[in-house]
C-alpha cells in the first residue's frame, strides 16, 4: 500500500512538471484538453485521495486529530475540485451598450447556454489613475431583469464581482471603442463552498499541528539537541567604494541649475514624481548606472536637452550583447547615438522590421535590437518633448506633499540594494568560512575577542535589518502600496524576511546569522543584476486588492525558510557530526515553512476566484507551487519513509528539493511564463 501510493504520488508530480513545459511548446488548450481536464488525470487524484482515506483508517489517525484533520482537509479539497469539474459552468458574455442578452458560451465547448435572467450593458468606462493614461480600473455597469419583472442595477469591475442567482460575473474585457464589454461568468454551486471549507479546515488543522503538545513540531521545540547553543560566527568587514573617473569634458547644466530640478514635479511611468526620479531613470536605462562620469542624472539630461549634437557622440548606451556590437562596428561595451544612424537611416530599423515579423520567441541578438531600440526612443522622447510631462496648470493632477518628495529623493540618492548586497555577500561568506573552519576545530575557542566577534555580527546584521527595512518602508510610503507587485519588489521582501528570520534564530542557533547575510545578499544580487523592473509604478488594476499581500508575503516567506533549510543541508554535509542537530533544525523549520506556502497557495486561489471567477487555472505558477509544496510534504512522513531519519538523506533531499522553489520562482518567470510572470 505505501509502496503504490508513493508510485502514485511521484507519478502525480512528474506528471505535472512535464505539462508545464508540454504548454510553454503546444500551448495551454492542448494541455487543458489532454492532461488537465483529462479522465486520466482526474482518476489519478481519485486514487490518490481514495488510498489517503485508507492509509488514515489504517494508522487509526483519529487518535491524532490534527492529522486527521490535515489530511481530511486535502480531501475535501480534492472533493470541492471534483464537483467544480463535473458541474461547474464557465464562460463568457459579450455586452453591448444599450443591448440586453440571456444567453453565454461555454468556455469548452463555445455552445451558447441560457441565463435565468438578462443582462444589458448601461455604459463601461475605464478609470485611469489621476492626471495620466495608466488604467487603475475598468467598471461596467449593467442592469439584471428576471422573467418576474424585477429588475436592478449593478456594478462590475476588477476585483469587485456581481453574484445573481448562483452566477457570479467578472470583469474581463472590453470593446476598443469603449462600447461593449466581456464578463466572464461562473456558476458553481457546489464546488467553491466544499473548496473554501477545505481551505478553512486546512488553517485549522496547520494550526493545530503547530500548537498540538502530541505533535512533532512541540516535541522539536523540547529536543535537547535543539536546546544547546549552537555555533559562533564572524568577523564585520568595511567595503571599499571606487569613484569613475572623468572623461572629455561634456556641455551640462550647472550643478546649482541641476539641484533645483531635481525637486520639480513631472508625471512619469503614470504618476507624479519628483524631476530627480525621472532623470535617473533616463541614465540607468541607457548606462545601467544611475550616473555617468561622475555627473548628476539632472545635468545629463539637461545636456541632452540643450546640447544634443555633442551628446549624440558620446558613447553611453549600453549593449550587452556581443553579436550586436560586432555587427555595428562599436567597440567596447558601450555605443554612439551616432553610430546607429547613417544619415538619417536608423540602422537598427531593418532588424526591427524582422524581428516584428516572427511569431515565434525572440533570439538573443533580437531582444539586443530591441532592447537597444527602447534606448533609442528614450532619447528621441526626450528631445522632441514627450518624455518629461510637466503637471497640468489647471490643477486637474494633485502635486505631492513635500515629505513625499523629499522621500523619494531619498530613496533615489541611497542605492539601498547595492549597498546591502555587497556587504552582506562578503560578511556570509567570510562568516560560512569561518563555520566551517570552527566546525572542524574539536574544542570551541573562547575568550573576549569571539564574544566581541558574536557581539559585532549581531550588531551588524541588526543594522542591515534596519537599513533594508528603512529602504523597504521608503518605497511603500513613496508608492502608497505594498511593494510586492514585481519581481523587484518580492526580491526585496524576501531579502527582508531572510534578514528578520535570522535576528529571531540568533540567540537559539547563532550558526544560522551566516545563512541570513548570504540568503539576504543572493536576494538582493538578483534583483539588483537582473534589474527587476526597479521603478516604482502604479499597480496593474488586478492587482488592486486585499488578498495581494497576504498571499505574496506568506509564500516569500515560505521560500526564505526553505532557502535556510537548503544552506542548513550543506552545512551538515560539510560538518557531518553536526549532521544530526541540523537535520532536527531542518524538521522543525519544516512546518512553518511548508504550511506558509500551504496558506499562501489556498490565499492565492481565493484571490483568484474573487478576481476572474476560477480558484485554480493550471497556471505555470500554480502548477509550480503545487509541486513544490507536495515535494516538501513527503519529508514530513519520516515514520513510513525511513530514509528520512536519516540525517545525511534529508539534508540532500532538502537541497534538491529547492530546485522545485528556484523553478517556481526562477523557472516561471524566465521560461514558462503565464498569467504570474509579471510577478515572481
Amino acid at each position: 500500500m505505501k509502496r503504490f501510493i508513493l508510485i502514485i504520488y511521484v507519478a502525480l508530480v512528474v506528471v505535472l512538471a512535464v505539462a508545464t513545459f508540454v504548454e510553454q511548446a503546444r500551448g495551454t488548450a492542448f494541455v487543458g484538453e489532454l492532461v488537465y481536464g483529462s479522465v486520466w488525470f482526474c482518476a489519478l487524484w481519485g486514487v490518490l485521495a481514495a488510498l489517503t482515506l485508507i492509509v488514515c483508517i489504517r494508522m487509526r489517525l483519529w487518535r491524532r486529530v490534527p492529522l486527521l484533520l490535515l489530511h481530511g482537509s486535502f480531501l475535501v479539497i480534492l472533493g470541492g475540485a471534483f464537483l467544480t469539474y463535473v458541474w461547474g459552468e464557465q464562460g463568457y458574455v459579450h455586452l453591448e451598450e444599450g443591448k440586453a442578452t440571456d444567453r453565454f458560451m461555454e468556455s469548452d465547448s463555445g455552445e451558447l447556454l441560457p441565463l435565468p435572467f438578462s443582462l444589458r450593458l448601461d455604459s463601461f468606462r475605464v478609470q485611469c489613475y489621476p492626471g495620466t493614461d495608466a488604467p487603475e480600473d475598468y467598471i461596467s455597469y449593467v442592469r439584471l431583469s428576471d422573467s418576474s419583472g424585477g429588475e436592478q442595477t449593478a456594478t462590475v469591475s476588477m476585483n469587485r464581482i456581481l453574484t445573481h442567482r448562483g452566477y457570479r460575473f467578472y470583469q474581463s474585457s472590453y470593446d476598443p471603442d469603449g462600447r461593449g464589454s466581456w464578463l466572464s461568468v461562473n456558476h458553481d454551486p457546489w464546488g467553491i463552498g466544499v473548496t473554501y471549507a477545505g481551505y478553512a479546515l486546512l488553517g485549522l488543522s496547520m494550526l493545530g499541528v503547530l500548537f498540538s503538545r502530541g505533535e512533532e513540531f512541540r516535541r522539536l521545540l523540547r529536543h535537547p539537541l535543539l536546546r544547546k547553543g549552537g555555533f559562533l560566527t564572524v568577523l564585520l568587514l568595511v567595503g571599499t567604494m571606487t569613484v569613475q573617473a572623468q572623461g572629455r569634458k561634456l556641455p551640462v547644466l550647472k550643478q546649482r541649475q541641476a539641484d533645483s530640478l531635481a525637486a520639480v514635479q513631472v508625471i512619469y511611468h503614470d504618476r507624479v514624481v519628483p524631476f530627480n526620479t525621472l532623470a535617473r531613470d533616463f541614465v540607468l536605462k541607457l548606462t545601467g548606472r544611475p550616473t555617468y562620469k561622475g555627473l548628476t542624472p539632472e545635468r545629463i539630461v539637461g545636456g541632452w536637452l540643450l546640447h544634443p549634437e555633442v551628446w549624440k557622440d558620446e558613447p553611453m548606451i549600453r549593449i550587452k550583447s556581443a553579436d550586436l556590437r560586432h555587427r555595428l562596428g562599436v567597440k567596447g561595451d558601450f555605443a554612439r547615438l551616432s553610430d546607429l544612424f547613417d544619415g538619417q537611416t536608423y540602422r537598427l530599423q531593418a532588424y526591427w522590421d524582422a524581428s516584428k515579423e516572427k511569431t515565434g520567441p525572440l533570439s538573443p541578438l533580437e531582444k539586443a535590437i530591441v532592447e537597444t531600440d527602447e534606448k533609442v526612443g528614450l532619447i528621441l522622447m526626450l528631445q522632441n518633448g514627450t518624455l518629461i510631462q510637466p503637471l497640468p496648470a489647471d490643477g486637474s493632477v494633485a502635486s505631492l506633499p513635500e515629505a513625499k518628495v523629499r522621500a523619494e529623493l531619498l530613496y533615489n540618492r541611497i542605492p539601498f540594494s547595492q549597498l546591502l548586497f555587497m556587504f552582506n555577500l562578503t560578511m556570509g561568506l567570510l562568516a560560512f568560512g569561518l563555520l566551517l573552519f570552527k566546525g572542524t576545530k574539536r574544542t570551541v575557542p573562547a575568550g573576549r575577542t569571539f564574544r566581541w566577534v558574536e557581539r559585532a555580527l549581531t550588531g551588524a546584521l541588526w543594522v542591515a535589518l534596519l537599513f533594508h527595512a528603512f529602504g523597504y518602508a521608503l518605497r511603500w510610503y513613496i508608492g502608497g502600496r505594498i511593494p510586492l507587485s514585481n519581481g523587484y519588489e518580492t526580491m526585496q521582501f524576501l531579502a527582508l524576511a531572510t534578514l528578520l528570520l535570522s535576528v529571531l534564530f540568533r540567540r537559539r542557533f547563532p550558526f544560522t546569522l551566516p545563512f541570513g547575510f548570504l540568503l539576504s545578499g543572493f536576494a538582493l544580487l538578483v534583483s539588483y543584476l537582473g534589474q527587476m523592473n526597479p521603478q516604482i509604478t502604479p499597480l496593474m488594476p488586478v492587482l488592486v486588492s486585499p488578498w495581494l499581500s497576504s498571499h505574496v508575503s506568506l509564500i516569500m516567506m515560505s521560500y526564505a525558510l526553505f532557502a535556510f533549510m537548503m544552506l542548513n543541508g550543506v552545512l551538515a554535509l560539510c560538518l557531518r557530526r553536526e549532521a544530526l542537530r541540523l537535520m532536527l533544525l531542518s524538521r522543525l523549520l519544516l512546518y512553518p515553512a511548508t504550511f506558509f506556502l500551504g496558506a499562501g497557495i489556498f490565499l492565492g486561489a481565493i484571490w483568484a476566484n474573487v478576481s476572474w471567477g476560477h480558484y485554480w487555472t493550471w497556471d505555470p505558477k500554480e502548477v509550480w507551487a503545487l509541486i513544490t509544496f507536495m515535494v516538501y510534504g513527503v519529508a514530513f512522513h519520516a515514520r513510513s519513509l525511513r530514509r528520512f531519519r536519516r540525517p545525511v538523506f534529508f539534508h540532500v533531499y532538502m537541497i534538491a528539493a529547492f530546485l522545485t522553489v528556484l523553478m517556481t520562482y526562477f523557472g516561471v518567470n524566465y521560461v514558462l511564463g503565464g498569467m504570474h510572470s509579471y510577478a515572481g
